[in-house]
């Protein structure tokens, strides 16, 4: 079992969903990640998600787009972000998961990107662009490895479809809430309750599932985990608080650890 696997399992029996917490690797540069990490972790996340930044980001919507500019123009390479995950995981220990898109990975070759990943402490990977249909090689590599792939599904993602795609991911299922790109929203549909329950039959007993995009208020992680959810991933939120706090590292972490935990306890389940 791995260790992102784990933390559901902990989570599960503490009566609590896991927090997935994103933020894009170099944003607004590679010295500030670390201190990002960390008061994210301070507030409560249980695994960090760390994005690769790559000129052509087609799952993005405009606040992770705007912070992968960032990244880039602070001259961050994928290599950067797989040794900042390594800072990270010497110093927290937190499982590290790796959001990158697949050219980035193949340029590098894809055994080479798993052995560095590896090395890094790297526990699983989301790459939103490889079907599951392409990723034979990829998915064989990682498993040599022992990183997890972590592949997504979406509401449009048909029932047999659906059940191929279980089959393939570990340490557990990105569900896509709703139709579009990633960012924040003031209110979860009725359509992302439904879509948990048609999802859950075939994920229970066999990966944790985990809902992400436009997941930004307490609110909506207590509505996602009382639905059946087994955690919840938090990106656009955490990006907007760091571009908010640009200039002022000291004020920018207060506030993303003070939103992390907000967003912790929300997933604690009462009684």
């Amino acid at each position: 079992m791995s260790d992102i696997h784990k933390v559901f399992q902990r989570q599960k029996a503490q009566k609590a969903g896991a927090l997935i917490g994103y933020v894009t690797g170099g944003d607004p540069a590679p010295r500030f990640t670390p201190a990002i990490a960390e008061a994210l972790i301070k507030g409560g996340v249980d695994i960090l998600e760390l994005g690769v930044p790559f000129s052509d980001p087609i799952a993005d919507g405009p606040t992770i787009q705007a912070a992968t500019v960032r990244a880039l123009k602070a001259g961050t390479t994928p290599k950067m972000v797989l040794e900042l995950a390594g800072e990270i995981k010497r110093r927290h220990g937190v499982p590290i998961v790796l959001l990158t898109y697949f050219n980035p990975v193949f340029r590098m070759g894809i055994e080479n990107f798993f052995c560095l990943a590896k090395n890094a402490g790297v526990d699983g990977v989301v790459v939103p662009d490889l079907p599951i249909e392409e990723a034979i090689d990829y998915r064989e590599a990682a498993k040599r490895f022992g990183v997890d792939t972590i592949f997504l599904a979406a509401p449009s993602t048909s029932n047999e479809r659906l059940s191929k795609i279980v089959e393939c991911t570990s340490g557990f299922l990105y569900l896509v809430s709703q139709f579009g790109v990633t960012g924040t929203r003031e209110a979860l549909e009725d359509s992302t309750v439904q879509l948990i329950e048609r999802v859950l039959p075939y994920t229970a007993g066999r990966v944790p599932l985990a809902v992400g995009f436009g997941v930004s208020k307490p609110e909506h992680v207590r509505q996602l985990i009382q639905s059946g959810a087994d955690g919840v991933i938090v990106g656009s939120a955490f990006v907007n608080i760091i571009n908010n706090h640009e200039v002022d590292i000291n004020r920018m972490v207060e506030a993303l650890e003070k939103f992390a935990r907000k967003l912790k306890d929300a997933t604690k389940q009462s009684g």
